[in-house]
């Protein structure tokens, strides 16, 4: 007969009177003097250290966040309506960690490991702490492989590699959150595993962004951790640490992944709020001095192992807020200072109606380049450097000046590059697709088209594309043939 659940119990509570051996135990507690916003502050507890994990008698528990002479300041990460002054606390001698296993995959769950989707809890291989060092350098290789985000203006401008830190910065409204969604749904197929952390969102704003993943099928390969803005502000502080220890875990065992956090402008708030509470001297626009540390140790986990330690990689899309276009704010610069690049996207691009509106002076990618394929570097290198003396050039057609041919037909198609670059969301492109448009147009195939034109002519692209058998290692000529067979244009096509 199969032994029911309250066998089971017995049996272990038979297991743990056998190997029970008397003997002296010491023990602290001490007692919570007031709790409330999300902080408490306890009496007692000598032993107690930063980030200590403390268990109340009621079933709250919390985190040791500031430590003064008479008293510990904690902040709360689950907290009952029993909790009050009086309530007694306890050591539990564990640093926080989170389950982790494969079966976290298409689950949404909170910063503890815990479901928020309805679902019973899933199975876990094992626990990983929050807090970690990040990867030895003898541990890390150089980035080497593309992460291709199906972005025409990133894959071909503003390349990202897998292990980059790569920030996306602007002001609210303008498709931060577009791009990262962009990017998870292109990783269909391409065996990279993703997670997507959101910090103090509102319900609506997670449900929408849940429902998109689910509605691409990129939630198969994606896990959410959530803390919504009702949440309490020590879970959504943990938030983006949870999230990499996820990442960590997978890279840990040679597999690719990808974090967004979305975004560090709230979390940086979060602990500037539990700070304030606890009483921390405050810095520049009231943020406690470590918070560059915070960001810091959080970024730096981001890397690519080199063979010896299973070659696996964590890329992450760190999102910031700025105000009114202000790069230079204190939050931003701290995070443009971590990051390998970032992508900058502009109002006014925006709404002139260029979307995505990336802004190619102000965006960068400092280590990507290195991890691109050879043959869209080289067409993409052409392409940008046309473009960017477009940009100049069309300054001064503004005034109404009078241009020579030449720069007429510099203009010109600088105008049809801007139409091509344009993308709707949601609708990410094959790499082999972003090398054919490139040959295309350096090699002429747009010139005849009208700006109207465009989206046709980028349509029978991407429709050969699909069905080619080239790779983007196939030669320079080969796809020269091929777009001209797609667009039914005369083999003498000049260049």
């Amino acid at each position: 007969m199969k032994p029911n659940k309250s066998t089971s119990v017995l049996q272990r509570q038979a297991d743990w009177l056998a190997n029970y051996k008397p003997g002296l135990r010491v023990t602290e507690q001490g007692t919570v003097v007031s709790v409330g916003d999300g902080i408490t502050w306890i009496k007692g507890l000598p032993s107690a250290a930063i980030e200590d994990i403390l268990i109340f008698a009621d079933g709250s528990r919390g985190m040791v966040f500031d430590l003064n002479r008479d008293r510990i300041g904690a902040i709360l990460l689950y907290e009952t309506e029993a909790l009050t002054s009086g309530t007694t606390v306890f050591l539990s001698r564990h640093s926080l960690s989170i389950p982790v296993a494969e079966d976290f995959l298409g689950r949404i769950i909170d910063p503890l490991g815990m479901p928020l989707d309805g679902l019973p809890p899933p199975a876990h291989a094992g626990r990983e702490n929050l807090e970690k060092a990040s990867p030895a350098i003898i541990a890390r290789d150089f980035v080497h492989k593309p992460l291709y985000t199906g972005i025409k203006i990133i894959d071909t401008l503003i390349p990202i590699g897998k292990g980059q830190r790569q920030l996306i910065i602007g002001d609210e409204g303008l498709g931060r959150t577009s791009i990262a969604i962009d990017t998870v749904i292109n990783q269909k197929d391409q065996d990279v595993l993703c997670i997507y952390v959101m910090i103090g969102q509102k319900r609506s704003s997670v449900v929408s962004t849940i429902e998109t993943l689910r509605s691409y099928q990129a939630l198969d390969y994606t896990v959410c951790v959530v803390a919504e803005a009702s949440a309490l502000p020590g879970l959504q502080y943990i938030a983006p640490f949870a999230g990499c220890a996820l990442a960590e875990y997978w890279m840990a065992r040679g597999r690719d992944t990808l974090i967004i956090y979305d975004d560090l402008s709230t979390h940086a708030r979060t602990y500037r709020e539990l700070s304030l509470l606890l009483r921390r001297p405050p810095g520049r626009e009231a943020y406690p001095g470590d918070i560059f540390f915070v960001h810091s140790r959080l970024l730096e986990r981001s890397t690519c192992l080199n063979a010896e330690n299973g070659g696996g990689s964590l890329t992450a899309l760190p999102i910031v807020e700025t105000k009114q276009g202000e790069i230079a704010a204190y939050i931003p610069t701290n995070l443009i200072s971590i990051t390998d690049g970032q992508i900058y996207l502009n109002n006014e691009l925006f709404v002139s109606g260029f979307r995505p509106a990336i802004d190619i002076t102000k965006s960068v990618s400092r280590i990507g380049g290195k991890a691109q394929h050879p043959g869209i570097s080289t067409q993409s290198g052409q392409m940008k450097l046309e473009y960017l003396q477009f940009l100049e050039l069309e300054m001064f057609t503004r005034f109404g000046q009078r241009l020579e041919a030449s720069m007429e037909e510099r203009i010109k198609r600088g105008r049809l590059l801007r139409e091509i670059l344009k993308q709707d969301r949601l609708s990410p492109l094959s790499c082999c697709f972003q090398l054919a448009w490139l040959i295309a147009f350096n090699d002429g195939f747009f010139n005849a088209a009208e700006p109207k034109e465009i989206g046709k002519v980028l349509a029978k692209i991407e429709q050969g594309t699909a069905t080619t058998t080239l790779t983007l290692d196939s030669s320079h000529e080969q796809w020269r043939q091929a777009i001209q067979d797609w667009l039914n244009l005369d083999a003498k096509q000049p260049s």
